[in-house]
């Protein structure tokens, strides 16, 4: 690739990222424990009945008619990418929060090295 394509990025705006993605992976784990809670505290409501929310049932208790019409959606437009949005969507809130989370956590971590 020339070089004269290639743009150097200041570090400041670097730096100002990862502060930011640091903040993205903080609120997923954040997000993730408090879902856990909620299916621990549902579970023991329930007399010990293991109560795990999936990501489809965590959106629609916020939203049912969207996440209806964007089932529609996937099986009338990517019928061959149905069945893995359907599973994407029968994972747990909290796993798939978490791990996004604590993978963005280790990559845009503090470096410790020389200063």
């Amino acid at each position: 690739m020339p070089v004269f394509l290639v743009r150097s990025v200041p570090a400041r705006y670097l730096w100002a990222m990862a502060v930011f993605m640091r903040l993205v992976s903080l609120i997923l784990i954040v997000t993730a424990l408090m879902l856990l809670g909620a299916d621990a505290i549902t579970s023991l409501e329930r007399g010990g009945e293991l109560t795990v929310r999936s990501l489809g049932t965590i959106w629609g208790l916020f939203d049912q008619p969207h996440l209806d019409g964007f089932k529609s959606w996937v099986q009338n437009t990517l019928p061959a990418m149905a069945h893995g949005v359907y599973s994407f969507l029968a994972f747990p809130g909290w796993a798939a929060t978490g791990v996004l989370g604590v993978i963005l956590a280790f990559v845009f971590g503090k470096k410790l090295g020389p200063e």
